[in-house]
């Protein structure tokens, strides 16, 4: 099984290292994936020490039992930050390329949010 594309339930949102993203740092703006390698809690969803959000290596801690867990997990324990949004140019892939016809066919509510998430154009004068 491969982890280029999954969603997390907790979350809300896609997850892989196949899913663009920010960090999910609340002053980060750094691009990186949804996968392992940028998971708190370095494991699926978060495993069993992490919340399961992503961050930069610059917002990830290695901990002394090799768990790599963000600040709000380590070691300054407290309440996650909140998720991130997807960024814009993964949703337009959701909404545009044939690969996910099956998905917005299936899925047309989460489709309209998805629609409603895009930047919108300023109006021409």
């Amino acid at each position: 099984m491969g982890w280029a594309v999954g969603y997390d339930e907790n979350w809300k949102r896609d997850i892989g290292y196949g899913v663009p993203a920010l960090c999910d740092h609340p002053d980060c703006r750094r691009e990186i994936d949804r996968g392992l390698s940028y998971v708190c809690g370095g494991e699926p969803y978060g495993g069993e020490q992490g919340c399961g959000l992503f961050f930069c290596p610059d917002h990830l801690y290695y901990m002394e039992d090799c768990h790599q867990l963000c600040v709000k997990c380590g070691p300054e324990p407290g309440d996650p930050f909140p998720a991130k949004p997807d960024r814009p140019d993964w949703i337009c892939w959701k909404l545009t390329d044939e690969s996910w016809q099956q998905w917005r066919d299936a899925n047309p509510e989460e489709v309209a949010k998805l629609r409603l998430a895009l930047p919108q154009p300023e109006p021409t004068k």
